[in-house]
């Protein structure tokens, strides 16, 4: 898989790509991720890439010019198809089932917004799709996008050491992950539950579905309507 960010602080990047899995996805060489500073697309002496919006208002939008032309030198390099996505509040509601689908991808572009947001034109003319991580507000779509690479690169094979983990996550089967203990069995006055230390794998398994449908049930019963 290939990942390209468009962002205007492109420093903000390195703190979650330089470590832990994404970074040891990108050596094993799962995922090539590159974050390409706007600026440089802009056509202005002065690299601007934002403009006050026609018909007045607060604030200041993101021109569309600068963002076609980073996209487009962004393509030129990709073989086969690229999917553009806007990381903006407007967008649908990024899920599991999101990532998981866009961990299928072969190539993905992010383009953060900024400011007050984005030129229409990128909406309806560029981008194949808009994704929202929150009903709040950010100052822009960076750490949307570092949400969205942290979820899609570890769902790619081979990213995590244990291919079963991910069969047991939360959100899968619309459920919340079961309760988990370690060692020891007994800290302080609380106990690991007996069937955990039990050794029966048949009721071990029976128990973590129960506790799985239980707590989703209590804390998101919206994801049992799905």
């Amino acid at each position: 898989m290939r990942i390209d960010i468009i962002t205007i602080f492109p420093g903000m990047f390195s703190a979650v790509l330089d470590e832990s899995i994404i970074k040891r996805a990108q050596q094993k060489g799962k995922v090539d991720i590159f974050v390409h500073d706007l600026r440089p697309y802009s056509l202005d002496k002065h690299h601007k890439v934002d403009d006050r919006p026609f018909g007045g208002g607060s604030g200041m939008i993101l021109q569309a010019e600068p963002i076609f032309r980073a996209v487009a030198a962004i393509k030129r390099k990709i073989k086969g198809r690229s999917r553009v996505i806007l990381l903006c509040p407007q967008g649908k509601s990024f899920n599991h089932a999101c990532a998981r689908r866009l961990s299928k991808c072969s190539n993905l572009i992010f383009i953060c917004g900024r400011y007050e947001g984005v030129d229409e034109r990128v909406r309806q003319y560029l981008a194949d799709e808009e994704l929202s991580i929150g009903d709040y507000v950010l100052t822009g779509g960076e750490l949307a996008a570092m949400v969205l690479v942290d979820s899609i690169v570890r769902l790619i094979p081979g990213v995590l050491g244990d291919k079963n983990s991910l069969n047991f996550e939360s959100f899968e089967g619309n459920l919340l992950e079961y309760p988990q203990y370690s060692r020891p069995a007994k800290f302080r006055k609380w106990s690991v539950p007996e069937v955990l230390v039990s050794g029966a794998h048949d009721k071990i398994s029976a128990w973590r579905k129960a506790e799985a449908l239980k707590r989703t049930r209590q804390r998101r019963p919206d994801l049992l309507k799905k």
